[in-house]
């Protein structure tokens, strides 16, 4: 774990061969940023021509000297040395100085964890120009709870917060600090032990917490700088007030742990007619391949129910949130035909509306994901779906699993009428 981090110098236009250790051999790498580690200087490299790996930008990262030939030729740019001062531009801060602001705190409350203001004017999207600094992981590792997590991309904490090994998150408040000894003495005066909303869903050791990003607008932006590190393509709000947070919580005797998070915006703040039921979905790293994202999707579909309308989540996904949605979309549609033969002797039938109806997924996506089992067919002038024995054995086994499923009955929340309320 490195100790002294300096200052990230971004670079414009550098593409050599770098060597890449987890193919073992040497690639196409563009050099995004350097700074001194320890002080030896270091290099942001984004890996090219990886064939699978090249738009996976998890897998950028600070390489040294070494590691890079600059003698190579250059995929972009003509110049005659690696780093020309005319082609370098220096960025002292995490984001550029024009765009800081400064979040209004208030004293003595939970709006005020007294965390610095993080930089930024509404929307990462207002970055264009500073692709760049984007581009580069700025946080070398956070510490949650009892674990440590590497980030995989760029999140606008304050500047002083990116010249450290290590920054410190409290996981009930969210608090980011810059030393270990400052972490427990905020634990010891914290008042919290859980995420500062309302309790919706509770069974066994999971429990829902509904955040109003208007009333509880610190923790809000802090949950959104947390994503921002493992999310890419989503725009991070700093104005968290038409958005709702959904978070999701193991609990022992010691706390209400964060596990992850989806967010939709409310429905008096929507500007569009799509029906979407979520904005923003993040399992944290050390939760993710123990059935939280589907258990988050089941849960914001139950809520589609509860409201009595059909959901689909913005676009466009991340690469894991795809996966997660299609894998969901395709266990709950196939569980419904199955269940569906099995009930009927004669031929069962069912529209794409019934769908639905019984799943509040969109009409699109239920299209989409029967396109994708390829489940479609045509006969004597109509659409039948036709499922085969493997699909059968799929869902049994499915089904078979001690999963942990959304328990309907324990979902304490009604839908707000945002007309009277705003």
């Amino acid at each position: 774990m490195p100790t002294k981090l300096g200052a990230i110098t971004y670079l414009e236009g550098f593409r050599y061969k770098a060597f890449m250790d987890v193919i073992n051999q040497w690639t196409d790498g563009e050099i995004l940023a350097k700074r001194e580690i320890d002080g030896k200087t270091v290099y942001y490299v984004h890996y090219l021509d990886c064939r699978e790996l090249s738009d996976n930008r998890r897998l950028d990262e600070w390489i040294p000297e070494d590691k890079i030939d600059f003698g190579s030729t250059e995929l972009k740019g003509d110049t005659g040395s690696p780093f020309p001062p005319e082609k370098l531009r220096y960025r002292g801060k995490g984001v550029p100085r024009k765009k800081k602001i400064q979040v209004q705190e208030d004293a003595g409350s939970m709006d005020n964890p007294n965390s610095p203001s993080p930089c930024g004017n509404g929307s990462l999207s207002l970055m264009s120009g500073d692709d760049n600094v984007t581009r580069v992981r700025n946080i070398e590792e956070v510490e949650l709870g009892r674990y440590r997590i590497r980030p995989w991309y760029f999140s606008p904490y304050p500047e002083e917060f990116t010249l450290l090994p290590r920054v410190y998150l409290c996981e009930f408040c969210l608090k980011y600090v810059r030393s270990v000894t400052t972490l427990r003495n905020h634990l010891k005066k914290c008042p919290f032990r859980y995420p500062p909303g309302a309790e919706i869903y509770r069974k066994d050791k999971l429990s829902v917490f509904e955040i109003d990003g208007k009333k509880q607008k610190i923790y809000s932006q802090n949950l959104c700088l947390l994503a921002k590190l493992f999310l890419d393509h989503k725009s991070l709000y700093y104005d968290t007030e038409p958005f709702l947070f959904y978070v999701f919580t193991e609990c022992d005797n010691y706390g209400c742990h964060i596990v992850g998070y989806f967010s939709k915006v409310e429905p008096a703040e929507k500007k569009s007619s799509e029906d979407y039921n979520v904005a923003c979905i993040l399992v944290l790293p050390p939760y993710q391949r123990k059935g939280y994202g589907r258990l988050m999707i089941e849960f914001s579909y139950e809520l589609s129910k509860i409201e009595g309308k059909v959901g689909t989540p913005e676009k466009p996904l991340s690469d894991l949130g795809l996966l997660s949605y299609r894998s969901y979309w395709k266990q709950t549609i196939l569980e419904i035909l199955v269940n569906l033969e099995k009930e009927s002797e004669e031929p069962p039938q069912i529209s794409v509306m019934d769908i639905c109806n019984k799943t509040s997924i969109k009409k699109e996506d239920v299209l989409a994901t029967l396109q994708l089992l390829n489940v479609i067919q045509y006969y004597k002038s109509q659409h039948i779906l036709v499922i085969d024995k493997d699909m059968i054995e799929s869902v049994e086994h499915w089904q078979s699993q001690s999963r942990v499923r959304i328990d309907p009955s324990c979902i304490q929340w009604k839908p707000t009428d945002w007309t009277k309320t705003r």
